[in-house]
């Protein structure tokens, strides 16, 4: 569904100062948009990347190496963590 299909309803509310807020008006203004589409425009990128870093683990080459060492060749389960997951699956099943 394209943006102009949607119903915008929703607000945000935000506390400026007046120099803040006539910054965002002279911005919005030289750019020939309101102050709701400047904002926008600026804020949905920048809360997408703060979500994707914080959703992406990025390893370095040893790193990656020794993680997908681990998932190929697992270490034998021993002790206590060995029968834990025994009793586990007795229990609940696989």
């Amino acid at each position: 569904m394209s943006d102009k299909a949607r119903t915008k309803d929703k607000r945000v509310d935000l506390r400026l100062t007046q120099e803040q807020k006539e910054l965002l008006e002279r911005a919005a203004a030289l750019k020939g948009i309101s102050v709701s589409a400047y904002t926008l425009f600026h804020v949905l990128p920048a809360a997408k990347q703060d979500l994707d870093s914080h959703e992406r683990l990025i390893l370095s080459n040893r790193d990656r190496n020794l993680f997908i060492s681990a998932m190929e060749n697992p270490p034998e389960l021993k002790g206590k963590l060995k029968s834990a997951i025994a009793q586990y699956r007795a229990k609940y099943g696989e």
